[in-house]
């Protein structure tokens, strides 16, 4: 495909995104069986485009005057990608298979883009109705805070320890030019090109033998902070695919329990392949069964707790950009629900002197202290684990990351500004003895 061609692709499979309101990754996926034409480094383009205008697309719409895919585009190739006037308008000349030609208005608008003036949502890019919200949590720093979730994620890995060292996964991958991690000692970390494109990791030799995992920087800090302790008794209670159900079993050296449990099937199918895979032994996966209470055995004997709610998502939007648009207020209500649901439940399984760990991938408050908060007033048998005191999970590392971070009373706050990860909330509480 030409490179006209995939714009004008482009703005066709955005058009079925914002009408359908359904995930970017669908769209495309559709796109491609009925296009067989395409190659993969077509598809690789077309997601490209597509994912650098909706991190952007409230900046763009502001600059174009339209919320149109076409104009959506345009605007992200001016305002993300630096191409002047002229260079889009020779991929729009109107050919086959190429957009119209630009129009005098938006000629204009190209030449000279700019968001002076523009509220702090659009500057941002994120939902109008997230501004409170997002205002309570970083105040005038939100939309620098905004600024680095629209911007590309790095690829990270996690050494599974289990299977291979740090210096030896860092080696077998040298010829991807990993770097190590700033804050977890198990993370591997490939920055992007400009062009996006990631790396086949699911394809190399070091994840096929389960020397490594996918799995940002900011999760595997999450699991590190809850602090495993080998030989222990340990319940993941949203286990979901397994990602923090692996980590934990390595920290835990394989040596004593570790439960993974989440309340919907199918969210643990890929956990089974991934535990063999990783050479994990000592997991025991509880499903559920209808209305029994599978876990029933378990109350009041867990030394650990993990609990990675499901939430809004709100810290991931790097790698989900089109989540973002997807988000209502109503799902919101929705979470906080649930959550404070998981975490009552969370509750039953530890153990006098036991811990809990809360971890979500939201950057909002009411997903993150305001849970514990609330859990807290319900529980005075917890407190809250101090920073200081966490973070020496993580050796010499925890104190700098500990200042990088929002640290809160309630936990620490991991943002992509200030720690280069995903968004992540994490809390570590303690049972009284």
């Amino acid at each position: 495909m030409t490179p006209s061609a995939r714009l004008s692709a482009a703005i066709d499979i955005l058009a079925d995104i914002i009408a359908r309101r359904r995930p970017a990754g669908d769209a495309i996926k559709d796109w491609g069986l009925s296009h067989r034409f395409a190659g993969s480094g077509d598809r690789a383009a077309l997601s490209g485009l597509i994912f650098d205008t909706l991190r952007r697309r409230a900046s763009c719409a502001y600059v174009m005057g339209s919320e149109e895919p076409r104009a959506l585009l345009l605007g992200m190739l001016a305002t993300v990608r630096g191409l002047d006037v002229d260079a889009i308008a020779k991929l729009c000349d109107g050919a086959r298979f190429a957009p119209a030609p630009l129009s005098e208005d938006e000629r204009t608008r190209l030449a000279s883009p700019s968001l002076e003036g523009a509220a702090p949502w659009v500057r941002g890019d994120y939902p109008q109705w997230l501004d409170g919200e997002l205002k309570a949590m970083f105040g005038e720093e939100r939309v620098a805070e905004a600024e680095a979730l629209a911007a590309r994620a790095p690829v990270d890995m996690r050494v599974n320890t289990l299977k291979a060292k740090p210096d030896e996964a860092l080696a077998e991958l040298a010829h991807l030019n990993p770097e190590p991690g700033q804050w977890s000692p198990l993370a591997l970390r490939i920055p992007l090109g400009a062009d996006g494109k990631q790396p086949p990791i699911t394809s190399e030799p070091a994840f096929v033998k389960g020397g490594v995992e996918v799995q940002d920087e900011g999760s595997q800090i999450a699991a590190i902070l809850a602090a495993p302790v080998p030989g222990s008794q340990v319940l993941d209670l949203c286990a979901g695919a397994g990602g923090k159900t692996l980590e934990l079993a390595a920290l835990m050296d394989n040596k004593g329990q570790l439960y993974a449990h989440d309340s919907d099937v199918r969210r643990l199918k890929p956990i089974h392949e991934r535990l063999q895979r990783a050479g994990v032994r000592n997991v025991q996966i509880r499903a559920p069964r209808g209305a029994a209470d599978v876990l029933s055995d378990l109350e009041g004997h867990m030394d650990l707790v993990l609990v990675d709610a499901p939430c809004t998502g709100t810290g991931t939007w790097r790698r989900n950009p089109d989540a973002k648009w997807r988000v209502r207020p109503g799902a919101l209500a929705e979470r906080t629900a649930e959550q404070a649901k998981i975490l009552e439940q969370a509750v039953r399984y530890v153990k006098p002197g036991g811990r809990l760990a809360y971890v979500t991938c939201s950057l909002l408050n009411s997903e993150n202290a305001g849970q514990i908060r609330a859990l807290l007033e319900k529980h005075p048998d917890f407190s809250v684990v101090p920073s200081t005191e966490a973070v020496l999970a993580l050796g010499s590392r925890g104190l700098a990351l500990r200042q990088a971070a929002l640290d809160l009373p309630e936990g620490l706050m991991l943002t992509p500004r200030r720690t280069g990860t995903d968004g992540f909330f994490i809390s570590v509480l303690k049972r009284v003895a």
